[in-house]
């Protein structure tokens, strides 16, 4: 970290120390929170000692590896060095630590997906057409392209950025929370909205978008606002089916809701080579739009159920002096970002400094002054969703060291570049489809990652820029929290509401079907995303396409509600459809 004001310059580090340490400091963690032991005793404590020894194997197996791969890139820099077999079985060790605790982590679709791409790396050589790669030596190439490459292997340029610049972001998010913001801001959300039709379903739109903002993670943000908002939803008329799915896809929407986005937008900036800043600007307008067609969708459903603004007030969601100064502590983190990225510096540096800005000013908030422990235990939380993405950042490299030595992205690019011509619309939807089957079960980052390197190729080709390209892979990486079958951000909200999973998962994805329209949209109108990176944009253009999707999301909205200023006939709403497409 560069030396800034007062505060001296950090660094540099070994890269091969650091990148090793974090590994091996994020398995201990999860070994600790919830390694085999922890499930053992929580399941079947008679089998807690075959926990402990699972634990302390796969400890001391990354402990290992770890060290092996800092010793050998040490190695590599000072003299020639040539790989041995032992050094091939080091790489097995680590991939199989990695596979297994991301299973116990994320569950089986990404550990599944790595297996599926270490097997394609021996076997690919027997596969026909496009599939067929060079034969892979286990012994010569295995360990230099998986795990000893510091550029594409698991510890590569990737891992680097999620240590220094997701990193930070993280503990910023969790020791933000843990200052009290989250339940201020939903009360500022509520008195906001109180006199709306939509009153509650309103406010956790609003309260979601801002939490989520913060938090990044759909299934945490749903079961951080939700709590409160959906009981308060299905109070003021609504369905659980509705409530738990209105609060779903607001809090899905929060990693797309700039200026925090979560851990994937900020490796889009690195892999962009732009500025986070660029990212945030980029976000906005879809952002907004998306969140206005949820604020449509309550509405109408609002009229629909005749359900009028409520005259009384909630005393317990009435804004205290403690939530005026949580508000402006939040808004004060804010300015820091924005500042620092203005000033010219990284994300990484950003994350830093806002940081050390909530420590001190979080001894203001009630909640910490009350408990000082709150302030360590954020950062414990931090740490602990740090380590576990930690893990699908490993199974993640795998796949990328997989991809780029076997060149597959590049085929692939080229094959659909014959099949489909030069239709850029068919490409999009494949692209589209392709991301929210990978995102299903998956934390949205390793979807992003994956997608963008196999068809990013394909979409540039076609004369998408490539912060559009990105753009369009992550929202639809993000939408899968929202489509089922596997919509976890549904199903975590209609657990809270009382309704079924799956009623609740195709409610979400018709009220959040803005997410799958935007990216279209600015796919090809990227004037929306406002930054020169997208081509720029032109005035006139520009407010041709804010008018014509605003109508677009009102046109759509009112046709899944069937609602209006009356309720819509069969032939309307399928006139409307059709107006809106």
């Amino acid at each position: 970290m560069p030396s800034v004001w007062i505060i001296p310059k950090i660094g540099p580090f070994q890269a091969e120390y650091l990148r090793a340490a974090m590994l091996a400091t994020s398995v201990t963690v999860v070994l600790l929170a919830s390694g085999f032991a922890q499930m053992a005793l929580s399941k079947r404590p008679a089998l807690s000692a075959l926990g402990f020894i699972a634990d302390g194997g796969l400890w001391a197996a990354i402990l290992y590896v770890s060290w092996q791969f800092a010793v050998v890139n040490l190695e590599i820099q000072e003299s020639l060095f040539f790989f041995e077999p032992f050094h091939a079985w080091v790489t097995v060790i680590a991939v199989a630590v990695l596979i297994v605790l991301c299973w116990r982590v994320w569950g089986i679709p990404l550990a599944l997906f790595g297996i599926v791409l270490v097997a394609y790396y021996f076997l690919g050589q027997h596969l026909p057409s496009i599939f067929n790669v060079i034969p892979m030596s286990f012994y010569d190439n295995f360990a230099e392209d998986v795990w000893f490459n510091l550029n594409k292997g698991i510890l590569g340029q990737i891992f680097e950025t999620v240590v220094f610049t997701v990193f930070p972001f993280i503990i910023f998010g969790a020791v933000l929370e843990s200052t009290g913001v989250g339940a201020s801001l939903i009360r500022f959300a509520f008195t906001t909205m109180r006199r709306t039709r939509g009153g509650p379903a309103h406010a956790a739109v609003l309260a979601s978008s801002l939490f989520g903002t913060m938090s990044g993670i759909p299934v945490a943000n749903v079961v951080g606002t939700g709590v409160l908002t959906i009981p308060l939803i299905k109070q003021r008329g609504f369905s659980p089916t509705f409530a738990g799915a209105v609060e779903a896809t607001a809090s899905t929407g929060g990693q797309i809701m700039p200026p925090i986005m979560g851990a994937a937008a900020l490796i889009m900036a690195d892999q962009l080579q732009v500025s986070y800043l660029v990212i945030i600007v980029a976000a906005l307008m879809p952002a907004l739009f998306y969140y206005l067609s949820l604020f449509f969708t309550v509405m109408f459903e609002a009229r629909r159920m005749a359900i009028v603004v409520s005259d009384g007030d909630d005393d317990s969601m009435a804004i205290t002096s403690h939530d005026v100064v949580n508000l402006l502590i939040l808004l004060g983190a804010i300015a820091v970002i924005v500042a620092t990225l203005l000033y010219g510096l990284s994300a990484s540096a950003a994350g830093v400094f806002a940081v050390l800005y909530l420590i001190p000013v979080s001894f203001l908030t009630h909640q910490v002054r009350a408990r000082p422990l709150n302030l360590l235990n954020g950062f414990a939380k931090g740490g602990i969703q740090f380590a576990r993405l930690a893990m699908a950042i490993g199974v993640v490299g795998i796949v990328l060291a997989v991809l780029s030595s076997t060149g597959l992205p590049i085929r692939l690019a080229n094959a659909i570049e014959v099949i489909m011509g030069q239709s850029l619309l068919i490409a999009l939807i494949v692209t589209a489809l392709t991301a929210i089957v990978f995102g299903m079960g998956m934390p949205t980052l390793p979807a992003y990652l994956t997608i963008i390197l196999v068809l990013g190729p394909t979409l540039t080709k076609l004369g998408l820029d490539l912060l559009v390209a990105h753009m369009f892979v992550f929202y639809f990486g993000v939408s899968s929290a929202i489509t089922p079958p596997v919509a976890i951000a549904a199903y975590a909200g209609a657990s809270i509401a009382g309704a079924g999973a799956l009623k609740t998962g195709a409610m979400a994805l018709r009220i959040g079907a803005a997410m799958l329209i935007v990216p279209f949209v600015f796919a090809y109108t990227p004037d929306i995303l406002l930054v020169e990176q997208a081509g720029g944009f032109e005035w006139g253009r520009l407010l041709s396409v804010i008018v014509r999707l605003i109508v677009s999301l009102w046109l759509l909205t009112t046709a899944f509600s069937r609602f209006d200023a009356k309720r819509l006939n069969g032939l309307e709403t399928v006139l409307r459809f059709r107006s809106r497409i």
